[in-house]
């Protein structure tokens, strides 16, 4: 048996806030603290000083495995999702091949078992991720599949999408959509305001936009749940605010700690390391981001973990693929951006880093319920960490050699510990 003693416990399940113990059985899962005595558990936490939340969970990550692992492996990605406070994390199907087959799926399934945190598995939406067929969803849900999305990819066939959603909806799966119009994105990455001081064109907002307003209310039609990924512009929020107020068990939204942290700008400062898709957009984008974040119009945090090897980085702007890694960097930057300048509620940060992405996906965790699985969080606000190195295999990050608020202690999957500061 594990004791947490003295944290202050914040549990948005419960509504729990306040000093007081956790204890996690020999079953792996939340219980009363029978005693105070430490000699009466196997392990015993003295978090005094520091507070105790549900284990992080990351619904949006790629771990590049198979086909991709010079990047990132199932198993770097799980010391980088420990080291970063998360407990669980879905893996994107857009590896190489793409996790489009049950035979594809159930292979990095087992791998994923292996590992100390929970690996969770999405599906492609269509085979190979090419919008043109979909994949078997009624097999790929029975074997296990955490959701359906072909995200680094739109599915600008809206009758195909349709035919997924009314399909999806029967196994009660979650599509996830990545919207960026490609007719609408010239150069990948970099926001088309920016672009054009640099003399060429980039990404507009409105290739977010548009296909969200087409697909929140082909959502609607269908009765299917649907998430849209790693909003980046401000109408974004505002469509799905009023998607939200007609169906809110259906329509859910993502952020990502990048998009909330950086604008635009940081391209001067970071170059390819600050370029990433959907783009870093205008302070009045981010702005409302935060907004959303904070009223509950987007209700998910998650990372876009999207490891590149150095070399790749060092193409330039026009040449470098877009992507951050961010599994590590994620809870600094809500602490620094979020809780310390926005004034936002550590609560309502934990309900978008655990509780919200958990339910909706329908794993274990994002609780602290007696009879939930013992995954935890345990983490300083005061403390800084110091970015100098990463655990993942990639250390493509603008933060990388920063010093920011917040520190992950330690993250505890099923009453173990599986990082310590």
């Amino acid at each position: 048996m594990l004791l947490i003693k003295n944290g202050f416990v914040v549990d948005p399940d419960t509504g729990r806030e306040g000093i007081g113990d956790v204890a996690v059985g020999l079953d792996g899962r939340i219980c009363e603290p029978d005693s105070k005595r430490e000699e009466d558990y196997e392990s015993v936490i003295n978090a005094e000083g520091l507070y105790v939340s549900p284990g992080f969970v990351d619904t949006h990550a790629h771990f590049r495995d198979p086909g991709l692992t010079y990047k990132e492996t199932l198993h770097t990605g799980a010391l980088a999702a420990a080291r970063g406070g998360y407990t669980s994390v879905i893996c994107m199907a857009n590896t190489e091949p793409a996790i489009d087959s049950v035979d594809k799926l159930m292979e990095v399934k087992g791998r994923a078992g292996r590992e100390k945190i929970r690996i969770y598995q999405a599906s492609a939406l269509t085979m190979g991720r090419r919008g043109e067929d979909l994949v078997d969803i009624e097999a790929m849900a029975a074997a296990g599949a955490a959701s359906f999305t072909d995200d680094g990819s739109p599915v600008m066939d809206a009758d195909l999408l349709k035919e997924a959603m009314e399909r999806a909806s029967q196994f009660g799966k979650v599509i996830s959509l990545h919207e960026e119009d490609p007719s609408m994105v010239h150069l990948a990455g970099i926001n088309d305001i920016k672009a054009k001081e640099m003399g060429f064109r980039g990404a507009l907002p409105e290739a977010e936009s548009l296909l969200i307003k087409r697909d929140g209310a082909m959502a609607l039609e269908t009765g299917a749940r649907v998430c849209f990924q790693h909003l980046s512009a401000f109408d974004s929020v505002s469509l799905i605010e009023s998607f939200k107020e007609k169906r809110p068990e259906l329509i859910h939204a993502e952020v990502t700690p990048n998009h909330f942290s950086l604008t635009q700008d940081a391209i001067d400062q970071y170059g390819a390391l600050a370029k990433i898709n959907p783009p870093l957009r205008t302070e009045r984008d981010r702005k409302e981001l935060i907004r959303g974040l904070e009223e509950g119009i987007i209700d998910i945090i998650a990372t876009d973990h999207a490891p590149h090897a150095e070399d790749e980085k060092k193409r330039g702007l026009e040449k470098s693929p877009s992507g951050i890694i961010g599994l590590e960097t994620a809870f600094s930057l809500a602490t620094e951006y979020l809780i310390e300048q926005e004034r936002m509620p550590l609560s309502t940060v934990i309900k978008a880093i655990s509780l919200n992405p958990a339910r909706l996906y329908g794993l274990e965790g994002g609780s602290l319920k007696k009879g939930q699985v013992g995954d935890i969080t345990i983490f300083s606000l005061g403390e800084e960490t110091t970015y100098g190195t990463f655990v993942s295999k990639s250390s493509n990050s603008p933060f990388l050699g920063q010093t920011l608020l917040g520190r992950i202690r330690y993250t505890i999957v099923g009453g173990k510990v599986v990082y310590s500061a």
